[in-house]
C-alpha cells in the first residue's frame, strides 16, 4: 500500500471517513528524526499492504491539522480506529516499536 499524503482538503475523506485502522505520521521536512522514521514507515507500508492505512501529514504545510491533534513536536505517530486516536507517541521509534503499535490495532 502506498503512503497517503493527507492535506487539509482530503482529511475528511482520508481520515475521518475511513473505516480502516490507520497510522498517521506527523512530520516536518526539516526534521532529521522525521526522515529516519519516514523511511521506516515506507517499509512498513509495503509489509502491511491492505491491513492498515498509512498516512503522513506535513505539519508545516498543514498547520491546522497539527493543531487539531495537538502536535507539539515531530515526529509524532498516531494510531487510529474509526476516527478515534488509539495511541500517540512522539520522537523517533524503531521499526519494531512502530510494528507493535500497528499490531495493537488488530
Amino acid at each position: 500500500m502506498k503512503v497517503v499524503n493527507v492535506k487539509t482538503e482530503t482529511f475528511t475523506e482520508e481520515v475521518e471517513n475511513s473505516k480502516e485502522p490507520m497510522m498517521i505520521d506527523f512530520y516536518a521536512t526539516w526534521c532529521g528524526p522525521c526522515k529516519m522514521v519516514g523511511q521506516v514507515i515506507d517499509e512498513i507500508a509495503k509489509e502491511y499492504d491492505g491491513n492498515v492505512k498509512i498516512c503522513k501529514i506535513d505539519v508545516d504545510a498543514e498547520p491546522e491539522l497539527a493543531v487539531k491533534y495537538r502536535i507539539m513536536s515531530v515526529p509524532t505517530i498516531l494510531t487510529m480506529r474509526n476516527g478515534e486516536v488509539i495511541k500517540r507517541v512522539t520522537g523517533a521509534r524503531t521499526k519494531n516499536n512502530i510494528i507493535s503499535m500497528l499490531d495493537e490495532l488488530k
